[in-house]
């Protein structure tokens, strides 16, 4: 392997050691670092995947925990980006099945109440917030009946001392 092949490829296998990437975005970081170089740009992202530093299943898969667990992005949001990425579908279908539902859900409610105080006293405030979750990526029916709870007016509670 040539020289400058190499350094790329020991650069790139720190870099992948760090955290995780897909084969796209390691594809392009080597033609950028290769001076587009297309053969060679391969041979780095081959020898990578080999050694298993790029696994697209494994970026998949913590890409889409961490976007429902930390930013709570719905599924329709991550499996969109990682398609537009170039994730391979069947990757990204099984990353979406490792997301735990119950805590998307929990996420999903505390980012929409948050959002919801702030809306709440807007005469448009509950269409803002069906428009805010749809763009985190979640579909309607779902997220409908949370909608629901979430903006229904509260009854003043009960006077104790009566």
């Amino acid at each position: 392997m040539e020289e400058r092949v190499k350094q790329v490829l020991d650069a790139l296998e720190a870099q992948c050691a760090k955290r995780e990437y897909c084969t796209a975005d390691i594809r392009r970081k080597a033609l950028e670092r290769l001076d587009w170089d297309t053969e060679a740009a391969g041979a780095v992202v081959d020898a990578l995947v080999e050694g298993r530093f790029v696994d697209d299943c494994r970026y998949a898969a913590a890409y889409a925990r961490e976007k429902s667990s930390l930013s709570g992005w719905g599924p329709v949001k991550i499996r969109t980006t990682l398609l537009a990425r170039g994730v391979p579908r069947d990757a990204v279908l099984a990353a979406l099945d490792e997301i735990d539902p119950e805590r998307a859900s929990a996420k999903l409610e505390k980012v929409l109440e948050a959002k919801w105080r702030a809306l709440q006293d807007d005469p448009q405030g509950r269409l803002k917030l069906i428009r805010f979750a749809l763009s985190r990526g979640y579909d309607y029916d779902p997220i409908r009946p949370l909608i629901d709870r979430i903006t229904r007016p509260q009854s003043p509670d009960p006077d104790p001392e009566a």
